[in-house]
């Protein structure tokens, strides 16, 4: 077998197939190095060819650089066979639940179970917590006011598992939306707008109504007159409260 220090060429290649074969994770060019015992930038440079010939040659996988690292990944023209080898085996596949809470906190981390709530609608605790089992989601601090809240953010394994190099290669969340009322929802959801926005105008609206109402007392003639007043004021505020 050939010394790992004189290693080039194919048998680089060759070893660097190797290790790749057996990592559950990308593995960055200067670590395959260090592990060979080569030059980081040979290794580089073997990998990048690695990467070029396996796509020239329309191989079933590919070899891709994502999360500061490189690995192995099966061909995109074989998706939906993978997905239906893989779906009959895969127990641990995400729930809506859980894909709508993963892009929550993927396009707005950190952020708090409170600012995932507010976006989602629901509580969403259990789902949270099921994601950070899967290793997809991890605590990244705490928020400096309302009570130290956990701030979330998405792992290193979550980039791996959507072919993704860093969190800027996400696709814009506005080019899922339907319409351009919904993409307006998303913009101020995603700023942390919406929320605070919507009850402050909620408080005007209601401030608004009760000022007509108690003017109107004036043009009232009898007790049944201000019965009905009473029963249209409590109307409005319970609108509110619904």
């Amino acid at each position: 077998m050939q010394r790992l220090e004189d290693l080039s060429g194919d048998a680089l290649k060759g070893a660097l197939e190797a290790l790749l074969m057996v990592s559950s994770e990308s593995v960055s060019a200067t670590d395959l190095a260090a592990a060979l015992e080569v030059d980081p930038g040979d290794a580089a440079a073997a990998l990048a060819e690695l990467a070029a010939e396996y796509l020239d040659s329309n191989r079933g996988f590919q070899l891709r650089e994502v999360a500061g690292g490189w690995r192995l990944f099966s061909h995109p023209a074989y998706h939906e066979q993978v997905e239906r080898f893989v779906l009959s085996w895969d127990t641990r596949k995400l729930s809506q639940a859980a894909l709508e809470t993963l892009s929550v906190i993927a396009y707005h981390q950190p952020v708090t179970r409170e600012g995932i709530r507010a976006i989602r609608g629901v509580n969403s605790d259990g789902v949270i917590a099921s994601l950070r089992e899967k290793g997809l989601v991890r605590e990244v601090g705490r928020e400096a006011d309302r009570g130290q809240a956990i701030l979330y953010g998405t792992t290193r394994l979550f980039l791996e598992h959507f072919g993704l190099r860093s969190l800027r290669e996400l696709p814009p969340l506005e080019d899922f939306a339907p319409d351009e009322e919904s993409k307006r929802f998303i913009r101020e959801r995603l700023s942390g707008t919406s929320f605070s926005s919507t009850l402050e105008d909620a408080a005007e609206e209601l401030d608004e109504e009760r000022t007509l109402v108690e003017n109107s007392y004036d043009d009232l003639d009898d007790e049944g007159d201000y019965d009905e007043l009473e029963r249209i004021m409590d109307d409005v505020e319970g609108s509110f409260d619904d």
